[in-house]
């Protein structure tokens, strides 16, 4: 039911000709991923899932809509190229991602697991040892502020002057 809701809600965010109810289909489809998360047992990423996707990206794409007021306008229709474009580019990314995913050695460790702890996980964030998450850390915070300033973009596009 989770991947459901989280495959329907983004092919709605990305076919819907309404930007508020793109939006909207997003923070859904963010929130099926969060539920995975959550169901897999990984609470944490679960959680971090919530407050810098569904709390931070997506509030912040709402806010940007509601500054411009085009909450009820409806997008252009876009060319058949690059609709075409579109799908060339996500089938390509599919395949890279399968590529992957057969290349890819999986194999059980023999480390003991790690405990949650907040000191555990806040060390093991901050590490750039080989298990260490600062490098991801990092591509988040330029993922926040890529989405920040996409969001001021969208506020600062000013109407087309009608005579």
């Amino acid at each position: 039911m989770l991947a459901a809701l989280t495959l329907v809600s983004g092919v709605l965010a990305v076919t819907s000709r309404q930007i508020f109810r793109s939006a909207i289909f997003l923070l859904f489809s963010l929130v099926g991923i969060a539920g995975l998360f959550f169901w897999m047992q990984y609470d944490f990423i679960a959680a971090v899932q919530i407050v810098v996707y569904v709390g931070g990206i997506t509030v912040l794409i709402i806010f940007s809509i509601f500054l411009t007021q085009q909450a009820g306008e409806l997008l252009p229709k876009q060319k058949i190229s690059r609709q075409v474009f579109a799908a060339l580019a996500v089938f390509c990314g599919f395949a890279l991602t399968l590529l992957q995913l057969c290349r890819h050695t999986f194999k059980a460790t023999t480390d003991q697991p790690l405990l949650p702890t907040v000191s555990n996980i806040g060390d093991r964030m901050l590490s750039t040892e080989e298990n260490g998450f600062a490098l991801p850390f990092e591509v988040v915070s330029i993922l926040l502020l890529a989405a920040l300033i996409g969001c001021i973009v969208i506020a600062l596009r000013s109407k087309p002057v009608t005579v």
